[in-house]
């Protein structure tokens, strides 16, 4: 039940118990920790919706950090469902809780930034597919941005996580989607810009 609370599936749930290696008080410190930390994230959830409540009542007036930090936190939850589930088996628990708690810290000024890096992306990767070249000027400078951009999430950096990352766009449709809206294509010369930047392939 502990597990099945936690969104794992039965399959999963019985090879975890099943394994050798499985520790029943291993497994409640786990399982501790991630009530704890979803308790968390619930209180916060549920602090929000009450200010909420009481600024559309007009009872109080919400400051602009407390909508961001309302605002940072349906970010993540969106994301985590959306996409959690990928990420957390490609790159683990801790490294993606980590992100997530950078996120957190994050303020606007710094957040006004990574929608900069974002555009600044997208702008320099269109000019960059319509030479072709992924070893291209433009299409490192491309691929420098994604790394800036990725630095604002990531606990640290490594080339191994980036290509990871960017291989991660091809193979997943949604993040196929979202790089080929405007030209189709656009996902696999990222990817084969960021592994010619971070040395994973020669050109």
């Amino acid at each position: 039940l502990f597990y099945k609370e936690l969104g794992i599936s039965l399959e999963k749930i019985k090879e975890i118990v099943t394994a050798p290696s499985f520790d029943d008080v291993n497994a409640l410190r786990e399982h501790h920790a991630k009530l704890l930390e979803k308790r968390e994230q619930l209180n916060v959830l549920i602090a929000n919706v009450e200010k909420t409540i009481a600024v559309k009542g007009g009872r109080i007036t919400m400051s602009d950090e407390e909508k961001f930090a309302g605002f940072k936190q349906k970010m993540i939850e969106d994301n985590e469902k959306k996409y959690g589930k990928e990420v957390r088996a490609k790159y683990g628990d801790e490294q993606v809780d980590k992100s997530n708690q950078k996120f957190k810290e994050m303020t606007k000024e710094q957040y006004a930034e990574v929608e900069k890096l974002s555009a600044d992306v997208m702008a320099t990767l269109k000019e960059a597919f319509a030479t072709g070249d992924p070893a291209g000027e433009l299409a490192q400078k491309a691929a420098d941005l994604h790394r800036q951009w990725l630095s604002y999430f990531w606990d640290s950096y490594t080339k191994e996580a980036h290509a990871g990352v960017a291989q991660m766009y091809v193979d997943d449709e949604r993040f196929t989607a979202y790089y080929d809206r405007e030209q189709p294509g656009t996902a696999a010369f990222l990817r084969d810009a960021v592994l010619i930047y971070t040395g994973m392939q020669k050109y």
